[in-house]
């Protein structure tokens, strides 16, 4: 039985993950940096912005205008006004949630709340909503999910991580928490899914539908 449920926001609450790597590799080609879905996955994904921006800097030798970042992530708010969608299922499955639960994410607080917002899961985006602004290092570094445990007053052994990205992954088992990879997102669909020794979930699935099949335990109004 766990005592709390994490659950990461991007790509696993909301499917945005799809939406912020085109906008990403469409900037980059802007400025005559190519890359592909693949490489976003294997190298962003479930990091945070800064992460991101110092790891395309240093890869490749890229100095970007200053408004770079404002610039990008008002287009991106602005996309997910008109495409962004909650992962089918979710409000379901937190509406039936037995156990305490919150979220853990490398956005940054404000996107964080704005997100869940625009797809109607605003009333998360309270003291339940962890950032890793609040911590000294972000994931794959467990401090995040230490951070949450603490706070919500759970033992991390026995704490549920819900992740999609093998940097969350990481994370969550670094942290010595039970961690299961969600695999529905619109950026994992149909594609193979490589997990190195040190991201290996200890179980998948792609839908929320199936979330209490596999723990009945955790279903129950509190």
């Amino acid at each position: 039985m766990f005592d709390l449920v994490i659950f990461d926001c991007d790509g696993v609450l909301i499917d945005s993950e799809i939406i912020s790597a085109q906008m990403l590799i469409d900037a980059l080609a802007e400025r005559g940096v190519q890359i592909d879905l693949a490489y976003v996955a294997q190298h962003f994904l479930g990091r945070s912005y800064p992460t991101v921006m110092n790891t395309i800097r240093e890869a490749f030798n890229l100095t970007l205008p200053p408004d770079f970042e404002d610039q990008y992530r008002a287009r991106l708010l602005a996309r997910f006004e008109s495409e962004l969608k909650i992962m089918p299922g979710v409000a379901e499955v937190i509406a039936e949630m037995g156990v305490p639960y919150c979220i853990a994410t490398s956005s940054s607080p404000m996107r964080a709340a704005r997100s869940l917002t625009m797809v109607g899961l605003g009333h998360l985006a309270d003291a339940r909503l962890f950032t890793s602004t609040l911590v000294a290092r972000g994931k794959p570094a467990p401090d995040l999910f230490l951070y949450a445990a603490a706070k919500m007053g759970a033992d991390p052994a026995r704490c549920l991580v819900i992740e999609d990205s093998l940097t969350g992954i990481r994370a969550g088992l670094a942290a010595g928490m039970v961690v299961w990879r969600f695999t529905g997102g619109s950026h994992l669909r149909d594609r193979a899914l490589d997990e190195p020794e040190d991201a290996r979930p200890h179980l998948r699935f792609a839908s929320f539908a199936d979330f209490y099949d596999i723990a009945p335990e955790l279903k129950g109004h509190r």
